[in-house]
């Protein structure tokens, strides 16, 4: 008779736990999957649905995404959001790296009391309306760079590249010297070539952020052509009306039309991050693990 292999505590333990994460999975991922099926169902077949789905309900239609695109506020949503994320990627790298290496290298004056001072931007801010009135004496009411230059600099990311860059041998920074190189040439030769996976990150973090934000530009614009996507979003999605989008048809084809551009404009606007993650996702771990090495 054929011994069998005996079932150890630890196999117990692995097949429990990939049980649960399976479980925690399908719970996290249903939603969005619910939302995905949904927004290609028929209007009036998913008004009649009850309880879970798990395929569009027949006959699959495209109309609400054909609604969406027709929309010339999402167009123009998608132009001003990509500005804000393209231009505010740009100046928050620039700056959260030239703060984190003035941070790590040696020599200047009072660094500790500057770098005191920015950890206090941590815990402390002044609120909404200072940063209102801060904003509108500088002119920038009305603009897109009140979405981009108030936040250039994230602190928790500044200490972040600080600590990866603070990871870099000393003796790679010294060579550099020693062969003549300048600040700038130190930084942009050996810092930022050693540092990709946490500028991964940073580009991850920033980029969500910007793609997400909503609030400052309810805050600080009144020009409806320089809405964020995701303002404009919001804004049909709290009129909760079919009409906001352009649809001309009766009220109930409005009301069922309406739940089903509610989850077209979800896919639409989450889309583009959850495409672009699977390409940072390998330096997400490692980016994040340098930061959190030295402090």
């Amino acid at each position: 008779m054929q011994n069998r292999k005996k079932i150890t505590p630890y196999k117990v333990f692995s097949a429990l736990n990939m049980i649960i994460m399976l479980l925690l999975i399908l719970v996290t991922a249903y939603p969005i999957y619910y939302i995905v099926i949904a927004s290609f169902s028929d209007p009036g077949a998913l008004s009649r649905h009850m309880g879970l789905m798990w395929v569009p309900r027949k006959p699959y239609t495209l109309s609400a995404y054909v609604t969406v695109f027709r929309n010339p506020q999402i167009i123009t949503g998608f132009v001003n959001t990509l500005f804000v994320l393209g231009a505010g990627l740009i100046v928050n790298l620039t700056m959260t790296m030239l703060g984190a290496f003035f941070l790590t290298i040696k020599g200047p004056i009072l660094k500790d009391a500057i770098a005191l001072m920015i950890i206090f931007t941590m815990y402390f801010s002044g609120g909404l309306i200072p940063a209102y009135l801060n904003i509108r004496d500088l002119k920038l009411m009305d603009s897109l760079w009140a979405l981009i230059l108030p936040g250039a600099i994230n602190t928790a990311n500044l200490i972040i590249m600080k600590s990866a860059f603070q990871s870099i041998p000393d003796s790679l920074v010294e060579s550099a010297r020693l062969d003549g190189g300048s600040f700038l040439q130190i930084l942009l030769r050996v810092m930022i070539p050693l540092s990709k996976a946490t500028i991964a990150v940073m580009v991850l973090y920033y980029g969500v952020g910007h793609w997400n934000a909503w609030f400052s530009a309810s805050v600080y614009l009144r020009n409806s052509q320089k809405f964020p996507l995701q303002l404009v979003v919001r804004n049909i999605l709290k009129l909760a009306d079919a009409s906001a989008m352009g649809v001309g048809a009766g009220m109930d084809e409005i009301a069922q039309l309406a739940e089903l551009i509610k989850y077209a404009l979800i896919v639409v606007t989450t889309a583009p991050i959850l495409v672009l993650y699977p390409f940072l996702q390998k330096y997400f771990v490692k980016g994040v693990m340098v930061g959190a090495i030295k402090g």
